[in-house]
């Protein structure tokens, strides 16, 4: 059976439902009328609606008319002849789980799920269309009077009206779990702990950081992390020696950080950064609001400075990430990060001896591109 993430706290419900042995489990054929497949549904925590052939496409509007019009919170899950094609358009219509006749077909599932990273039409996973993007992007002039607004107040003023007012319910937060990261994150669990938090699990990150990330987020009580991998698939096929970060650093960052979260993002209109203008480089001129690709970034803590960071640490007891007493000032992947030396600034143990300062998440697609 393959997930299609459509509702995880639904999901977790349910099954503690099924596992305490409470409700039923029913299947119903795709031609069934919503009607009699409504009544039949009535009191199971799963409808299993079968598809005799993947070319049947009255599976599909049984599934949404289920939901819209009986208003059926179950589990969904859709079984029969179906091909990886349909995932998301299953995922879309409001099923929860697939589970095909042929099942040697796992990896080609996975990758169709996470082929598409935007929506064209509303549906019943609530993605945002890519018309409300294009409505919701600040031009110019909002951008402008957003760092106006927000000129003055404090991070947590900032998060306080970003999560609740202006982006409710269409923000996450982006978190490498490094070596400032607690500070931001506590933030945020304060505010509202089940924000989406997205962190980027390259295959190439140091197990200490894999470690607090779980640690921290237990402490702080965090309770929407989501974890992206890179393509296994592009990954075989891209960095099959495991050296690709030697040849080509760009190409690595693009496979393990910037394709990821491009292919996950598309359910938010605005992302959160702990990034600060003291670190350097790209970021001196960096504003509290900007838009990158048509998506807003949220950087409430781009004024603050290394001493101010230190100090929220210590006024809030924070567990401090493993490796920043090892000298580690800017925690990336294990290849490409090193202990800053003494006269450093705090990001040159990234990618030290090359000519390279981000891993491109926080730039430009047609930028990346270029390069």
């Amino acid at each position: 059976m393959l997930q299609l993430e459509r509702n995880p706290q639904s999901r977790k419900r349910v099954e503690a439902q099924m596992e305490a042995g409470g409700g039923a489990v029913v299947e119903i054929p795709g031609e069934t009328d919503w009607r009699e497949a409504a009544e039949r549904a009535r009191g199971a925590v799963q409808v299993d609606i079968r598809f005799a052939s993947f070319k049947d496409g009255r599976g599909f509007s049984l599934a949404a008319l289920l939901r819209e019009r009986a208003g059926f919170a179950g589990k969904l899950r859709a079984v029969g002849d179906l091909i990886p094609d349909q995932a998301m358009h299953l995922k879309r219509v409001g099923f929860d789980d697939v589970a095909p006749d042929n099942d040697n077909l796992d990896d080609d599932w996975a990758r169709a799920r996470a082929r598409f990273t935007h929506a064209y039409q509303p549906a019943q996973d609530k993605r945002t269309p890519v018309f409300r993007h294009r409505q919701a992007a600040p031009a110019g002039d909002d951008l402008a009077a957003l760092n106006a607004r927000y000129r003055g107040l404090d991070a947590m003023e900032i998060l306080d009206d970003a999560i609740r007012n202006e982006w409710t319910g269409r923000i996450a937060m982006l978190s490498s779990f490094g070596a400032e990261a607690a500070v931001g994150l506590h933030m945020i669990a304060q505010i509202a702990p089940d924000t989406p938090v997205v962190f980027l699990d390259t295959g190439r990150l140091f197990a200490q950081t894999e470690q607090y990330q779980r640690a921290l987020s237990e402490q702080l009580g965090l309770t929407n992390i989501r974890v992206l991998a890179p393509d296994s698939a592009e990954a075989a096929a891209e960095d099959g020696d495991d050296r690709l970060w030697q040849r080509n650093p760009d190409a690595c960052c693009a496979l393990r950080k910037v394709r990821p979260l491009a292919r996950a993002i598309g359910d938010y209109d605005a992302l959160i950064t702990g990034r600060k203008r003291f670190h350097g480089g790209e970021r001196l001129a960096l504003p509290v609001v900007e838009r990158i690709d048509g998506r807003i970034r949220v950087n409430p803590l781009a004024a603050w400075d290394a001493e101010r960071v230190n100090a929220y640490f210590k006024r809030f007891d924070l567990p401090r990430h493993p490796l920043s007493d090892m000298g580690y000032a800017s925690i990336g992947c294990w290849p490409c990060t090193a202990p800053v030396e003494d006269d450093g600034d705090v990001r040159s143990g990234r990618w030290r001896g090359r000519d390279k300062t981000e891993c491109g998440i926080h730039a430009p697609a047609e930028r990346i591109a270029a390069e």
